[in-house]
């Protein structure tokens, strides 16, 4: 008796073995699903800056505000008749400008320019 219930021991553990430990076993199973969700996390970052992408590029080919802001931020540029005020952290250097300055007004010009004052 003794010695068919150590053989039914010994299958039984022999019928485990491919059950966790083998090919398609349970601790391959929880491998495979934990990549599944690493990949499924990463498509989701994907999806999330081709969206983004998506709509900086519709933005370039439509509208000029965002050319105007890309000009503005990234080439230093400024419009005609503007005032550039650039505020610097004590470590920061002075961006580089890509307009030309305006050239400075002569005072005299300007006050011929200027409507006299109604009584």
């Amino acid at each position: 008796m003794r010695l068919i219930t150590l053989a039914l021991a010994a299958l039984l553990l022999l019928i485990q073995y491919p059950l966790w430990l083998g090919k398609g076993g349970w601790l391959d199973v929880g491998e495979l699903e934990r990549q599944l969700a690493v990949s499924h996390a990463r498509t989701d970052q994907l999806k999330a800056r081709n969206a983004k992408l998506e709509s900086e590029v519709r933005d370039l080919r439509d509208g000029t505000e965002a050319v105007e802001e890309r000009a503005r931020y990234e080439l230093g540029m400024i419009k005609q008749n503007e005032i550039f005020v650039q505020v610097l952290r004590k470590d920061e250097k002075p961006a580089v400008m890509m307009t030309p300055p305006p050239p400075p007004r002569d005072p005299k010009s300007a006050k011929a320019n200027q409507k006299p004052p109604e009584d």
